[in-house]
């Protein structure tokens, strides 16, 4: 008799960015795919999927730079995932569940490069960079990786609270983690745009953060820009996720998400991405 094999799980998400009330033009980007070892699949702002047979991975990305430059450097930053980690899948095939940390690693690093090759050759693209938060989600982990002040939250089912996996690379960051102030106190510091490493922006070597999570049915991810943090804090962010309102229940996750956060602030360009893992129907 072959050995049982745990039903295929589901992905649902929903995703949506907004340039704000104040700036111009959006400097956010977002990403979602779905690949194996021979095709790649663009997902859109909405929709749901198995894991049976490909993987899924979820980006935002926030560039900088001034002018165009910073809506460059997202750009850049999620369109090289397309093209970098479904090679790496290929050619980590077997064994990947233990060289997750090394694949995402250099696919951090393959697009450090690049934008600090663009920043060094073209004068208009000069100090550009960008932020990127990373969720892979293969049919029994999540493996995730970060550089910049964007953030990846974890909520767990059955738990109000959420987790915030990624850690600001920020002295703002720091001190909110360390307890020195609070959230209040974190959103209306001088120095909370401050970021201490970002992929290209002059930074000679960039050093991800990377983590893995076994996730379960009923858990939730979010992954945002810092627009969003401005406008809603984590406690807002947890009740929007699970028990919205009546009448903000029937809009997609992100789609209430930036609407609220559009409604408090707006200074910024807001970006959220939401990841909800269900079991499919033959294992319930």
């Amino acid at each position: 008799m072959s050995a049982p094999t745990s039903p295929p799980r589901i992905l649902r998400w929903s995703g949506l960015s907004d340039r704000g009330h104040v700036r111009k033009n959006n400097e956010d980007a977002f990403l979602g795919l779905r690949f194996d070892g021979r095709e790649i699949q663009h997902l859109g702002t909405l929709g749901e999927t198995t894991l049976d047979a490909a993987d899924c991975v979820f980006a935002v990305s926030d560039g900088m730079g001034g002018e165009l430059a910073g809506e460059f450097a997202s750009r850049i930053s999620v369109e090289k995932i397309t093209h970098l980690l479904p090679r790496s899948f290929r050619q980590s095939a077997r064994g990947m569940q233990m060289g997750f940390a090394d694949v995402l690693e250099e696919l951090f690093d393959q697009i450090h490069r690049a934008l600090t090759f663009l920043g060094q050759s073209y004068d208009e693209c000069s100090g550009m960079g960008a932020t990127l938060s990373l969720c892979w989600f293969t049919p029994e982990w999540l493996y995730w990786a970060h550089v910049g002040d964007s953030r990846i939250y974890y909520l767990p089912a059955g738990e109000s609270g959420l987790r915030q996996l990624s850690k600001d690379d920020s002295h703002v960051g720091w001190l909110l983690r360390t307890g020195q102030i609070n959230e209040y106190e974190a959103r209306r510091h001088p120095r909370k745009n401050a970021i201490g490493k970002a992929l290209g922006a002059g930074n000679q070597f960039v050093n991800p953060q990377v983590g893995s999570v076994a996730y379960e049915p009923g858990d939730r991810f979010l992954l945002c820009t810092d627009g969003l943090i401005e406008g809603l804090f984590d406690r807002q962010l947890a009740e929007f996720l699970r028990t919205p309102e009546p009448a903000l229940a029937g809009l997609p996750p992100a789609r209430r998400l930036v609407q609220e956060a559009l409604a408090r602030a707006g200074k910024d360009n807001t970006t959220a991405l939401v990841v909800e893992v269900a079991e499919s129907e033959s294992g319930k």
